[in-house]
């Protein structure tokens, strides 16, 4: 039996067969996901930023507090009403000493677009084999299509002091990091 599905055609026992397979064997990439947690460190990691350059988290632990924000697309409804929203917070969140990181899958090229197009004045990380949001474990909503939208609060130290998921309150990201940086002072 087949379903027509706009333009896909989906195979129903292949669908039903995808869907009962565990996680493992639906991940086409070897790489374990972990869970951080409020409480754990965060793994160390290097990606390109929005111009091309090498961006190595370990430079900026212990000099700032970190909001790093996991959205799923550049330019979609939702990430940019949250994309901006943190921009118009920049100055709350530099007063809070935290830097701001947004990381997706997308392309350098593609972060570069949504940045300037927007006036992004923070880091945007290209992940685009996803690899650091494994790390993460920055799981997949709606049936395992969209990336996730994990918001995570980092002391100088490294350490997760807060994580807020949620797909659908986007702005509320940015709320909340706000509130739990303003109890770390």
């Amino acid at each position: 039996m087949k379903i027509k599905c706009g333009i896909f055609v989906v195979s129903i026992p292949l669908f039903i067969l995808y869907f009962s397979m565990p996680a493992e064997s639906q991940n086409t990439n070897n790489t374990k996901m972990t869970k951080i947690e409020t409480g754990s460190k965060i793994p160390s990691f290097i990606l390109a930023d929005q111009h091309g350059k090498l961006f190595d988290i370990t430079r900026v632990i212990g000099k700032k507090n970190l909001v790093i924000y996991f959205y799923p697309k550049d330019d979609s409804p939702g990430c940019t009403r949250e994309a901006c929203y943190f921009r118009d917070q920049f100055e709350v969140f530099n007063q809070a000493d935290a830097m701001i990181i947004g990381i997706s899958g997308q392309s350098v090229e593609s972060h570069k677009k949504f940045a300037e197009k927007y006036r992004l004045t923070y880091t945007l990380l290209s992940d685009t084999g996803n690899k650091v949001r494994k790390l993460f474990g920055v799981s997949t909503d709606f049936i395992g299509m969209l990336p996730g939208r994990v918001t995570y609060v980092v002391d100088k130290s490294g350490r997760v002091v807060y994580m807020f998921d949620s797909q659908s309150q986007a702005t509320r990201h940015v709320d909340e990091a706000l509130r739990v940086l303003k109890g770390l002072k």
